[in-house]
Order: C-alpha cells, then structure tokens, then sequence
C-alpha cells in the first residue's frame, strides 16, 4: 500500500504546478524506493525505460537542436528564401506542404514534419514571408498568428489523413487486431489503407480549397486594419 503514496506525489505536483518532468521524476523515485528498491535499481529502472521508449524521448534531442538552429538564423534564412519567390503565396505554399506531408506520411515517414521540428522554424516563416510579399506589407499580430495558425493546420490534416494511407501505421494495426480478434473477421491492414485513400484525397481537396481562399482573406483583413489605423492599402486589395 506504501507504493501507492507516489500517486499522492503526483497529485500535489500538479496541484502546486510544478514542472510536469520534475514530478515524474521525483514520482518514479519515491514509488521505487517505497517498493523496497535500492537508488542503484531505481537508476537503473529509469535508464531501462528510456532505453525502451526512446521514440518517446527523441524530443529531448531534437528540440535543442532547433534551438540553436534558430539562434543562428533558420528562421530568417527561410524567410529570405521564400520572399525571391514571387509568384508564391502563403496559401499556394501551404498547399503544397499539405500535399507533400500527405504523401511522405501515406509512406510511413511521418516524423519528418511536426510544429516542433517543421511547422515553426520553416513552414510558418516562410508563409509569413510569401503573405507579406503579396500584400506589400508588414502583417499585423492578429493576421501572423492567422498564418500560423492555417501552417500548423496544413501538418495536422496532411498528417492525420495521410497516415492511414499506410498499411504499418499503429492506428491501421490496432483496428486490424481489435476487430479480428473481437469480430472474428479477417481483415488486413492494406483493405483499411485502400479506404483510407479516397478519404485523403477528399481532406486534402477541402482544405486545400481553404488555404487557397486564405490569400484573400488576408487581403480583406488587411485592407480592414489599413483603414482602421489610415495606412496606404495593401497590394490587390482596391481590387
């Protein structure tokens, strides 16, 4: 029952707010030593764990990474790139990134993109950047965070709906499984990829649709918050 005071740990972690890894931590530690384990086994429960995890935790790597990447200019340089790009636009950009992370994830290569690793420190610059050559102007806080928010959007859907395209996805296998094993059918995974496939197209034809509408949006917007606050209008938006 002394096992069961780790629960109690986590609670009042939570409760006071502290850092979430910290309370882990101090959680996994306490319950290993009420269980009668030495600090050399509960050590050595930790490293097992992480050994065992280590799809889980490959965060702790990549996010410092990206860091430093952006400390020395990523951002910036993806800007720059995008804006000699003239006949592109945030919305035609991030269509093409939707279809792109829809096609690399219908082939199991799912962490290749991400708002960590991808969406912040490329996609979203350089929409921001391809918007602004559009429009003539510097975006408003409101319309950035637009921008960003449609970026982060373009991942998700490619990512969610692209996926089930491949017949080793974890979600395809668990269905599989539960329903063989419950139902007692036989069905394998490649039918349930080759339904998934015309739903992908329909997610990519509908929110492609929507990213493309977002450059007048934008336009609209813009030209809203230039009369507001008496600036020169964006260009295209007298049109």
């Amino acid at each position: 029952m002394l096992v069961l005071l780790g629960v109690v740990v986590v609670i009042l972690g939570f409760v006071t707010r502290r850092n979430p890894a910290l309370v882990v931590g101090v959680t996994g530690i306490v319950t290993g030593l009420l269980g009668r384990m030495n600090p050399l086994e509960v050590l050595a429960a930790f490293g097992q764990s992480f050994a065992e995890s280590r799809s889980v935790t490959v965060f702790a790597v990549v996010l410092p990474v990206i860091g430093l990447l952006e400390r020395y200019g990523l951002r910036e340089q993806a800007r720059r790139l995008i804006g000699r790009l003239s006949g592109l636009s945030a919305g035609r950009f991030l269509a093409v990134y939707l279809l792109v992370r829809q096609v690399t994830a219908a082939f199991g290569l799912n962490n290749i993109g991400g708002p960590a690793q991808t969406v912040r420190p490329l996609v979203a610059p350089m929409a921001e950047a391809a918007a602004e050559r559009r429009l003539g102007a510097t975006l408003p806080d409101r319309l950035r965070e637009k921008v960003r928010s449609y970026a982060s959007s373009s991942d998700t859907v490619g990512l969610f709906f692209g996926e089930d395209c491949f017949i080793a996805i974890g979600s395809i296998l668990l269905i599989t499984g539960f329903v063989n094993s419950t139902y007692g059918q036989d069905i394998e995974p490649t039918q349930l990829a080759l339904w998934a496939a015309p739903l992908a197209v329909c997610a990519f034809v509908i929110h492609g649709a929507r990213l493309l509408l977002l450059d007048r949006q934008l336009e609209r917007e813009m030209a809203l918050a230039s009369a507001e606050h008496d600036l020169p209008l964006p260009k295209g938006a007298d049109k």
